[in-house]
Parts: structure tokens; sequence; C-alpha cells
């Protein structure tokens, strides 16, 4: 369908072809990911036993892994011990039917080791990984998820990260730094004060402010963001953490808006997730569950702060529809993406004709959330197969309507929701 002409006119029956096709060669703007660049060291995760040891894995496999191996146990073990046990039963004991299994056997085929993969042949894989390099391996897999670029998630109130900023790490191009703030919308202040003074800035609103400008001209960032508290307030019913600390609200508007303002940057707002809900997962990041959101505090910062913009997910498949009424009545706000949990077909082909439906090609259909690199692969290349229907859909109602619509306007409004959209919002 890359012949077709920009100018073609299109038939019903040619809109799913013409869609598929641009869907599989537009490049995508991963909005939001966990990943590093590889001058990142060990932060950057990639390869079978990363793969393998993701915590949707290694949750899946305590649903079924025998009752003599504990959560203690199996966290003591090295990576490599942990991916044998995963590997041994949900993919040789059983088929590997969920989405996070289907998507290893994705990634690992895409990359051409289908023939390992046929065998089951765990050794033969990590061997294969073993011997790539690892920046070589990062322009590979950006070129078989077709990602123009990526952002990362950033947080300076980590003091590994943080070693690696002050290292002088280089980052390429293709991986854009966001600034994690969660501690404010936390009224974490207890957190923000350790690592002021670890800095060297005074440990008051006026101190915090100026580490939030320092770190965002460090890392070059091109957005603010945070995952919520699952008992997210923002105005009335916010209290104080603790006795003589500012509460999430007075951190927000003395401080995170302001430099919002000032710098330009966008917030994004990732809401309902409880973390912590099985901390015996905590180890591999497996623990957290997710709650219905009270989107509340979301319409209140957007009313509140009209010169500042807005970028939101939710976690939650029930908030998804009235996501979708609060982004139509607000300008600055943009939704994005099906998170974590809703990052499952099904899900994404829901979402995907509600926001459609509802919203046009005003939202960024999909981010991968990933935090292994190699994920990549297989989240891109689901999600490009099963939002292609949904979408293709929507323009075949509109010529039922009566509308004129040809290829090079199906190409640009498939780029707009893969981040044209994204760009046009942010800039």
């Amino acid at each position: 369908m890359a012949g077709i002409e920009d100018s073609k006119v299109l038939g019903e029956d040619e809109i799913h072809a013409v869609v598929k096709a641009a869907m599989d060669s537009s490049p995508v703007i991963d909005l939001h990911t966990h990943l590093f660049p590889a001058s990142h060291g060990e932060l950057m995760l990639w390869g079978i036993d990363a793969l393998l040891t993701y915590h949707y894995l290694v949750s899946e496999y305590f649903q079924v892994a025998p009752a003599s191996v504990t959560h203690e146990d199996f966290f003591k073990m090295s990576k490599v011990e942990q991916a044998t046990l995963v590997w041994d039963e949900l993919f040789v004991k059983r088929l590997p039917v969920s989405e996070a299994q289907i998507g290893v056997v994705t990634t690992l085929t895409a990359l051409g080791l289908e023939h390992m993969v046929k065998a089951k042949d765990l050794v033969s894989i990590r061997k294969w990984f073993a011997e790539q390099d690892p920046e070589e391996y990062v322009e590979k897999v950006l070129k078989l998820a077709n990602v123009q670029y990526l952002v990362m998630t950033n947080i300076p109130f980590d003091p590994t990260e943080a070693s690696k900023w002050d290292a002088g790490c280089k980052v390429p191009a293709t991986f854009k730094a966001a600034l994690r703030i969660d501690p404010l919308l936390k009224g974490d202040w207890g957190t923000i004060c350790t690592c002021l003074k670890e800095k060297n800035f005074p440990e008051t609103l006026e101190g915090c402010k100026d580490y939030l400008r320092a770190w965002a001209k460090r890392m070059n960032v091109i957005y603010l963001m945070a995952s919520t508290p699952a008992d997210f307030r923002y105005g009335a019913g916010d209290v104080a953490k603790e006795a003589g600390w500012p509460t999430a609200t007075e951190l927000i508007d003395k401080v995170m808006v302001p430099i919002a303002e000032e710098l330009q940057l966008p917030l994004a707002m990732k809401l309902g997730a409880w973390r912590s809900m099985a901390p015996s997962l905590d180890c591999c990041g497996g623990g957290d569950g997710l709650v219905l959101s009270d989107l509340r505090p979301l319409v209140e910062l957007c009313r509140r702060n009209p010169k500042v913009k807005f970028l939101a997910t939710v976690l939650s498949r029930g908030n998804q529809h009235e996501l979708c009424v609060v982004s139509q009545k607000f300008r600055n706000l943009h939704i994005y993406g099906c998170w974590w949990y809703c990052n499952n077909p099904s899900i994404i082909d829901e979402t995907t004709r509600i926001r459609m439906e509802m919203l046009g090609t005003a939202f960024t259909a999909q981010h991968s959330d990933a935090r292994v690199l190699d994920q990549l692969i297989y989240k891109w290349a689901h999600a490009r197969r099963v939002m292609t229907p949904a979408i293709a859909l929507q323009f075949q109602l509109l010529i039922q309507a009566g509308w004129t619509v040809t290829a090079g306007e199906v190409r640009r409004d498939v780029w707009r929701l893969l981040g044209g959209s994204f760009e046009e919002f942010m800039w």
C-alpha cells in the first residue's frame, strides 16, 4: 500500500489496508518509558534474563510456582536462577499464552532467534544476548520497534540515578528526559529535604524550586512527571503528612506550578497506582496494584492552572471514559497511552475506540511504559496490530457518512495518533 499516492481517494474497502500500512511504517514517539541508554550502565535493563524477571512474569510465575518456593527464597537467587525458574514454569511446562509471555516470544522471534525459541533453548538465547554490544543493541531495538525517540523517567531523588548525571553520562538524541517529582505530589517533605541537603540547597520551598531548576537544566527535560499516590488530594481535604510539613497542594502551587510556568514544562500525571499492595513482590517492582482514581484533583489542577499543560493517563479501565470527558473540557490536557495493567490487547482496543469516538485524533494512542529495552519490540508490534482495526473503523464510518478520505489524510492522522498529536500539544 506504500505505492498509493497521497491524493488517492479511498473506498471503504481500502481503508483497513492503508491504515495497516501506515501503522506498520510510521515511527512512534514513545512518550513514557523507564528506559536508560547504555551510558547509564546497570540502569539499562536488557536481555533475556531481564525480560524473564520483569515483574509481570515474576507475578505470573508465583501463580503456578511450587509452594516450596517462597518469595524470600526466590529473591535471594541470582537473576539467572530466577529467569531459569520463570522460563521452566511459564514457557516449558505450559504454553506461554499471557500477553507478557507472548511478548517474550514476539521479541525473540523479531530478533531472529526463532530457531532457539522453537527449541526452547534458553542457554543458546542467553549466549546470543551475551555477545551483543549494548550501544549497538540499543540502535537495533529502536529500529525494530520503529521508535523515533523515547522519553525516559528520570528521578533526581534517587541517588544511583543522580550519580550517573553527576558523572556526566552522555544521552543520545533518541532518549529524552522527563523529571519525575513524585515526592511533591505525595507531600513527602522529608525525602525532599534529604535531597536538598545532599546537594547543598536550602531546605525551603525556594530551595526546592532551585533544585528542580538545576535538574531540569542538567537533564534537558521535556516535561515534569509524577505517579500520584492512591489517596491523592489537591485542594480541599489535603493535609500535611507530618506536623510542620507543607501539604502536597502547597508544594504543587508554590513549587511545581511556578517552575512549570517559568520553564514552560508540562506535567505528566499517572493516576491510579496502589503502591505496595502485595509487599512480598516489591523486590521486583511487582507489588503494586490499582485503584479507581478520583479524577477531581486532575480537573482542579487543569482549572486552576490554565497556563500549565497537563498530560494524563489512568491505570484503571474504569476511569478511561471519564478521562475522555475531562479531556474534552480542558484544552490544557492531553491524554495518552494504555498504562501498565491497561496495556493488554482487549483494553487497548476498547480504549482506542472510546477515545477516537470522543476525541478524534486529539490524543496519543499508546506508550510502552517499558522498563526493559527489549520490551519496545513486542509492545509496539502488539499495539500496532490491535489499534489498526479500531482506527480503521472510524475512517470507514466517516466514508459511510459521506466524507472524502484520501490516503495522505489517513497517513497524516495515523502519525498523529502515534506521536504527532503529542508534539502538536507540547510545542
